[in-house]
């Protein structure tokens, strides 16, 4: 009997977020979407860089791959994409040529592309190349690196195959899927059209959508539901087609859409106006309701009282901190990469436990090592480069004394950045490839958004806080370490809302008000954490442990001694339209080309002031 590891490799590609990641006889031991490395947001070619960089640091044999595992079935998706253009009739004439030959020259072919990438890379193809149902890779990244030994199953995206949700359940080492919504009826497309139809770009600024939900008043809900939307008790939905044109391929929605709300798209970088933020607001309560109905159902069908999530709604934390608080179940588990990338995580457990029969392990925090499964540098190593290019550093091998300094910095008002640690796996940065502020400061958001992130000024941040502070902070009972549930700050922090001039508003929040725009309400003050508090006094919480992040603990608990509070402004290590930052050079490059202060690069502290002039490439901003 042979005692090689076995070493399962899950693979998604060829539509958004392409990713790769390692199983080694059950333990995650590396992932990272291809976007990281391509520089190309959202970056949908095969991943060959991931791959080539989960295979080195799971320290795989050229023979030592047992199985290859695939997050969809390209076949059936191929199927229902000809029904959906016969569907179509002669609407979709334009967009078929292109879709026709997208599949016939690389998707029909997904399984060559994977032989061909691996042995590209060096390492021989494995005997057992294996497809899962795109469901099944949510549901099994959902479920089997969760803290459950049974739960129920929720996963909810725009569409995988035919399903666009589902309902099942996990036990041990199996996860089941019971039931399932199919195309074109699809929470996450009708999520989609609304981002469209506000001026934000599909796959990309939902999150956008959901930020700017609390300006709005919800008063499209009746008509999204009345003509738009039939929604069922149990979370289903029926869409009527006639308001919608993503079944030929050519965008989201159409005319008939228009005069329903009162008017055609915003144009990408228009201004935003009242009936975009009362859109947003709108179908923002729609995909709560949807969520909520789906839970009970799920709860009726399986009898747990525990449930995990994955698909793109589940990155709606909105949506999953309004399940926490009123949905029925004790606890909810939701996977940090819920997307399309975390689904080449799903697929490799799926082989790994249900094909492969190998066991679970279940663990009190989870299987996913805080999310930190990307490359890393060495101090040394960054230390040599720093000094060879002649960029001046301050040494700081003491991990105390290192956090010691960042956190005065940063009570000094100063941005600092960070690239500490393995890079995380998902859309957020949890302290590993961030940019960090103080919450305290009431122009933070604002600075940070036009003069670093280059990106709306009404899109809020994030607080990363002390795990063991939370509840002094934040309404929340239970821990939030990946940025995955949105709670409203503890009403004992909030203050009356004034705005950075000084005068009181006499208001709570939202946009109501004689005059009121989005720029009055973002100046407001509405708590003793300003920068992390949003108009409805909601913040979508990182809670941070020193078991899952010894070093970002190190830093926030610094910070508290010094300041007496423990919250930080924690924000991606990048600008608008660039993915998060991977390498040292990537984050001297961002560094060098927007206003952050100060670098952390391991264990070397930069000033901007000390650092020679740039004459290196700009940090490119494109339109996300």
């Amino acid at each position: 009997m042979s005692d090689a590891p076995t070493a399962v490799l899950g693979i998604s590609a060829l539509y958004h977020d392409a990713a790769a990641a390692l199983v080694v006889d059950g333990e995650i031991v590396a992932a990272a979407q291809q976007e990281r490395f391509s520089r190309k947001k959202h970056d949908p070619a095969f991943p060959l860089d991931a791959i080539r960089f989960c295979l080195r640091e799971g320290g795989v044999a050229p023979d030592g791959l047992t199985a290859v595992a695939y997050y969809d079935k390209p076949l059936t998706t191929f199927v229902r994409i000809l029904k959906s253009y016969v569907a179509a009739g002669p609407r979709g004439i334009r967009t078929f040529p292109k879709a026709m030959s997208e599949w016939s020259t690389k998707k029909l072919w997904t399984s060559l592309e994977i032989e061909r990438g691996i042995r590209s890379l060096g390492w021989a193809m494995p005997k057992d190349l294996l497809y899962a149902e795109h469901h099944v890779s949510h549901a099994a990244a959902a479920f089997l690196p969760s803290p459950f030994e049974r739960a129920a199953i929720i996963t909810m995206d725009g569409v995988g195959e035919w399903a666009t949700s589902s309902i099942g359940v996990g036990r041990g080492r199996t996860v089941e899927l019971l039931r399932e919504q199919r195309f074109p009826d699809s929470l996450g497309l009708l999520y989609s059209a609304f981002t469209a139809h506000c001026g934000f770009r599909v796959n990309s600024g939902e999150y956008k959508l959901m930020g700017l939900a609390p300006y709005g008043e919800p008063r499209y809900v009746d008509r999204i539901l009345g003509e738009l939307v039939e929604l069922g008790d149990d979370g289903s939905l029926r869409m009527d087609l006639r308001y919608f044109d993503y079944l030929a391929g050519r965008r989201m929605t159409n005319k008939r859409f228009d005069r329903l709300f009162d008017g055609p798209a915003r144009a990408p970088e228009g201004p935003i106006t009242s009936r975009e933020a009362d859109l947003a607001r709108s179908i923002q309560e729609v995909v709560e309701r949807a969520v909520l109905g789906t839970a009970r159902t799920a709860r009726e069908l399986t009898g747990e009282s525990d449930v995990v999530l994955a698909g793109g709604v589940a990155l709606n934390c909105v949506a999953n901190g309004r399940l926490l608080r009123e949905g029925p179940f004790d606890r909810i588990w939701v996977q940090p990469a819920a997307g399309d990338a975390g689904s080449a995580l799903g697929c490799a457990l799926w082989a790994y436990h249900d094909v492969l029969g190998h066991g679970r392990e279940v663990r009190s925090t989870d299987a996913m090592h805080g999310t930190y499964l990307g490359p890393r540098f060495s101090g040394e190593a960054i230390a040599a480069e720093l000094t060879e290019a002649g960029r001046p550093f301050e040494r700081l091998t003491d991990d105390e004394d290192r956090a010691e300094r960042v956190a005065e910095l940063l009570a000094d008002g100063k941005v600092v950045a960070v690239l500490q640690g393995a890079m995380e796996f998902g859309p957020r940065a949890l302290g590993h490839r961030s940019i960090l502020a103080d919450p305290r400061q009431p122009d933070v958001q604002r600075s940070l958004n036009l003069r670093i992130k280059n990106r709306e000024s009404f899109r809020p941040f994030a607080p990363a806080v002390l795990a063991e502070e939370a509840a002094a902070w934040f309404d929340l009972d239970q821990e939030s370490p990946y940025m995955t549930l949105v709670a409203p700050v503890a009403r004992s922090r909030w203050v009356e809302p004034v705005t950075t001039s000084g005068s009181s508003t006499g208001r709570a929040g939202g946009t109501e008000g004689a005059g009121a725009t989005i720029t009055d309400v973002v100046t407001e003050v509405r708590s003793e954490i300003p920068a992390v508090t949003h108009v409805d006094h909601s913040a979508r919480i990182q809670t941070v442990d020193a078991e899952r992040a010894p070093a970002f603990h190190r830093i926030l608990s610094a910070f508290h001694r010094q300041t007496g509070c423990p919250v930080l402004v924690n924000t991606s290590f990048n600008v608008r339209g660039e993915p998060i930052v991977n390498t040292p050079a990537d984050a001297y490059r961002c560094f060098m080309t927007t206003d952050i202060d100060h670098l952390l690069l391991e264990d070397c502290l930069l000033s901007k002031a000390d650092q020679p002039p740039w004459d290196g490439p700009e940090t490119p901003i494109e339109l996300d």
